[in-house]
């Protein structure tokens, strides 16, 4: 079959392929453009990925801050905790292989942040103008493994 239609119809044998076709240095024989394209998305996907992360746990940091009362209920605070250590992690773990996201993961707050408002206030029934027109928490904030908001708003 040849490469463009692999490509296209089995992905995964597409990759095996032209993997075994780098490792013998047949270059010429490998499918370099869509190869470049697949190296380029990774690390767009790395990026969306990292926002993700800060969006979900900008959320729950958020619930944490504005409804300090339900903290301590099984089906609040506990489980927003359970997230806000899961997202910090999956945050740890992509900085630790790929520190140069950092910068992007900083850069990315401002933007998140409308979505994780968005996010909290139909999660809360709090209405969005009620959060801060910024978000309060600062990237070193975000990453720190035991910051946990006070409940003043």
């Amino acid at each position: 079959m040849p490469m463009q239609d692999l490509y296209e119809h089995d992905f995964f044998e597409w990759t095996r392929h032209n993997a075994e076709l780098l490792r013998r240095g047949c270059f010429t024989e490998a499918d370099i453009p869509h190869i470049a394209e697949e190296i380029a998305d990774m690390g767009s996907r790395d990026q969306r990925e990292v926002r993700s992360l800060l969006q979900e746990l900008i959320m729950h940091l958020l619930k944490w801050k504005f409804q300090p009362a339900l903290r301590h209920n099984p089906s609040g605070g506990s489980s927003w905790l359970t997230s806000i250590n899961k997202q910090r992690s999956e945050l740890e773990g992509i900085f630790e292989q790929s520190p140069s996201l950092i910068r992007h993961g900083r850069e990315a707050v401002a933007r998140v942040y409308t979505r994780a408002v968005r996010g909290a206030s139909a999660e809360t029934g709090i209405p969005k103008r009620n959060f801060p027109k910024e978000c309060p928490f600062t990237f070193d904030q975000l990453t720190d493994a035991d910051f946990l908001p006070d409940d003043s708003a």
